[in-house]
């Protein structure tokens, strides 16, 4: 499964983007998540949807301004991100894994991921 991450860009703080990331394959049965990595910093989990779409996860630092949602028909998952920080810059990585029981914010979990977008935030 290749994904395609899009939408990063350059935004003052306090405002809004959506990323986007379309598989090359059926996502019907793939949980898929956003992680991200700071200059300088690990990569770290921002956020998730299961398979179904019905169970979301979300890192502390974005709850609240950020949304994860998908859409199968497409074959994409979205990451809305509203009430920008700088400290939310970084290059954003969409990932995909087949579906399991398991925890969403764990990226070793996932066996796919994408080129990443950079997001871009000033003061």
């Amino acid at each position: 499964v290749q994904l395609q991450a899009s939408g990063g860009g350059l935004v003052q703080a306090g405002g809004s983007l959506r990323l986007s990331c379309v598989a090359s394959a059926r996502t019907f049965n793939l949980d898929m998540g956003w992680f991200r990595q700071a200059p300088d910093k690990e990569r770290e989990f921002v956020a998730a949807v299961t398979w179904s779409g019905g169970s979301t996860d979300y890192a502390d630092p974005v709850k609240g301004r950020f949304t994860v949602f998908r859409d199968n028909a497409k074959n994409a998952v979205y990451l809305q991100m509203s009430s920008l920080k700088p400290e939310d810059t970084a290059v954003y990585y969409c990932a995909a894994r087949l579906a399991m029981a398991r925890r969403l914010d764990y990226g070793p979990l996932y066996d796919y991921w994408g080129q990443g977008t950079q997001v871009t935030v000033s003061s």
